[in-house]
C-alpha cells in the first residue's frame, strides 16, 4: 500500500475544496471542528496542581476520530491545517493529543510520523502550494492563550452560574466574558 500524507481541516466543504487542489496523492479528511473539550459535569480544572486541565474527547467526534485513525496508520506524515486562528491551532493540538498521545508520548504505532502544521488564509492553488512549501509546528503560545481562556471561562463559569439560578434563572451560564457584564451592571447600579 502507497503511503499517502494525511491532511486534516476543520469542514468537510474545506476538506473537498483542499482535496482538489492536492490531488489524489494526499488524503483530506475534516476533524468537525473541536474533537475535546473539557467535561460538562465538573470544571475540569485542578486549581491545587498548577490549573491542570482534564480533557475529553466530545463525544460524537468518537466516530471522526476512529476514522482519521485508520488513515493515519498508513501515513508517514500528518499535515495540520486547521484555521490560522487561536481556536484552529487549539483544535490542531487537540487532534494530535486525541490521535497520537498525550504530551508528544507518542503510540508505537506512529512513532516515525511526521507531524506538520500548514496555515493559509485563503483556498487558491497559488496559497495551499505556498502553505504546503513552509510547514510549521503547532504554536504552543497560541495552544497556552486557548488553554487559558477555557480556563477562565470555566473558573467564572462555575462560580457565577449557580449565583444566576438563584437570583434570575435556572440554566443561565456566565463564564470571562458574562462576568465582566455583571460587574458592569453592579457598578452601575451602586
Amino acid at each position: 500500500m502507497v503511503s499517502k500524507p494525511l491532511v486534516i481541516v476543520e469542514s468537510p466543504a474545506k476538506a473537498r475544496s483542499i482535496g482538489k487542489f492536492l490531488g489524489k496523492s494526499y488524503t483530506v479528511k475534516a476533524s468537525r471542528g473541536h474533537v475535546r473539550d473539557l467535561p460538562k459535569s465538573e470544571p475540569g480544572v485542578d486549581t491545587e496542581n498548577g490549573f491542570a486541565t482534564k480533557w475529553e474527547q466530545i463525544k460524537d467526534r468518537s466516530p471522526v476520530l476512529e476514522d482519521l485513525r485508520k488513515d493515519l496508520l498508513s501515513a508517514e506524515t500528518l499535515y495540520l491545517a486547521t484555521d490560522s486562528d487561536r481556536e484552529g491551532e487549539a483544535i490542531a493540538w487537540h487532534l494530535v493529543e486525541a490521535l497520537i498521545g498525550p504530551d508528544g508520548k507518542r503510540k508505537k504505532a506512529y512513532e516515525d510520523l511526521d507531524i506538520k502544521r500548514v496555515v493559509f488564509h485563503e483556498i487558491t492553488a497559488a496559497a495551499i502550494e505556498e502553505a504546503f512549501a513552509n510547514p510549521s509546528q503547532i504554536d504552543p503560545h497560541q495552544v497556552d492563550a486557548y488553554k487559558t481562556r477555557r480556563i477562565l471561562d470555566r473558573l467564572m463559569g462555575y462560580q457565577l452560574s449557580p449565583l444566576l439560578w438563584k437570583k434570575l434563572a435556572r440554566g443561565l451560564s456566565a463564564g470571562r466574558m458574562q462576568s465582566v457584564a455583571v460587574s458592569l451592571v453592579v457598578q452601575r447600579e451602586r
